[in-house]
C-alpha cells in the first residue's frame, strides 16, 4: 500500500520527509521518493527498493535549505519498480504523487507527446504531472489548471 507525506513550514523539510517515509515502511512498498523546492527549482530524488536506498541518495542533502516538499512510497501498478518510476513525478512547474490508477493515461500521454512533453517514466502519474503543467500553461492559474486536468482524467 502506498504512503504519502508532505511538509510546508519553517524547518528544513528533506529530513522531515525522509523520516516520515520511514514511519510508513510497515505498509509495504517497492520504491520511494521525495520532491522539494530548492534554489528556485523542483528537485526530485527517487530510489527503487528500500527507503535506505533513498536515504543514501539523500546523504549530504538532508540539511539543504528547503521548506516545502512531498514524499511517497509506492507499489508499482504502471511500470516496474525502478528509480525512474518511483514517485513523485515532475514536470516544469509541478511535482505530483498519487495513489490509484488513471485509466485513460495512455490517451492523455499521446496528447502530451504531441505537445512536446518528454516522459521519464512509464507511470500514469507522470502523465498527470505533465497534464497539469500543460493546463497551467493554458490557464495561468494553478487551481484552474488542476480543475481542468481533473476534467480530462
Amino acid at each position: 500500500m502506498c504512503g504519502i507525506i508532505g511538509y510546508v513550514g519553517p524547518k528544513k523539510c528533506a529530513d522531515i520527509l525522509l523520516n516520515g517515509l520511514k514511519t510508513l515502511e510497515y505498509r509495504g512498498y517497492d520504491s520511494a521518493g521525495l520532491a522539494f523546492f530548492e534554489d528556485g527549482e523542483i528537485q526530485e530524488v527517487k530510489a527503487a527498493g528500500r527507503i535506505s536506498n533513498l536515504e543514501k541518495k539523500m546523504e549530504g542533502r538532508l540539511d539543504a535549505d528547503t521548506h516545502c516538499g512531498i514524499g511517497h512510497t509506492r507499489w508499482a501498478t504502471h511500470g516496474g519498480p525502478t528509480d525512474e518510476n518511483a514517485h513523485p513525478h515532475c514536470s516544469e512547474h509541478i511535482a505530483l504523487l498519487h495513489n490509484g490508477i488513471i485509466e485513460n493515461y495512455l490517451e492523455l500521454k499521446e496528447f502530451l507527446l504531441k505537445k512536446g512533453y518528454i516522459f521519464k517514466s512509464q507511470t500514469d502519474t507522470g502523465t498527470a504531472a505533465h497534464l497539469i503543467d500543460w493546463c497551467y500553461k493554458q490557464t495561468g492559474d494553478f487551481l484552474d489548471a488542476v480543475i481542468m486536468a481533473l476534467g480530462k482524467i
